[in-house]
């Protein structure tokens, strides 16, 4: 695949993977850095696409990159180092932008009624891990429970967040 490939491929698909992106980290910025990722990604590996749908191609590595930036969180970093590039720095105005085609205002209330959905301890624990990055022996001591409660507390809460949102893919 070619440059002039990969070009034509960004620009079939930027403002998707974008609004992907928004809608799973619910930051414009970092949304913006992700895409950056991908297609840094895409150049560097150009030369082992083997045919077929391009767009399949980069969404599979827009996949990847999201999973790495939920482990890791630097993938701007990284994007900028190899392409020896400067970051973009959104102004206020293109994050509204981003974040209205996103639906990330739908979305947060979605999200809020959904966490006053779940049972105090549930919401409890899902804050304590998932918002505050605790691990689960800091959760469990938290809540005066063992770590087994506190995970099924956790697991419980979000799969619970997860089927409140489940239709929510197709807002915005």
């Amino acid at each position: 695949m070619d440059r002039a490939v990969i070009g034509d491929l960004y620009r079939a698909e930027c403002e998707r993977m974008l609004v992907y992106f928004a809608r799973r980290v619910y930051d414009a910025q970092l949304a913006l850095d992700l895409v950056g990722e991908t297609f840094a990604r895409a150049y560097e590996s150009r030369d082992r696409f083997t045919g077929g749908d391009g767009a399949a191609w980069a969404w599979g590595i827009a996949r990847n990159v999201l999973h790495d930036s939920y482990r890791r969180g630097d993938a701007e970093r990284r994007a900028l180092r190899r392409m020896g590039a400067e970051r973009v720095e959104l102004s206020d105005e293109e994050c509204r932008r981003i974040e209205e085609l996103a639906g990330l205002e739908d979305l947060r209330a979605l999200v809020l009624a959904a966490l006053e959905g779940l049972t105090p301890d549930q919401r409890a624990a899902v804050q304590l891990r998932v918002v505050d990055e605790l691990d689960y022996p800091q959760v469990a001591l938290r809540l005066g429970v063992s770590e087994a409660t506190a995970r099924a507390r956790v697991s419980r809460g979000l799969r619970a967040l997860a089927a409140a949102l489940d239709g929510a893919e197709g807002l915005a």
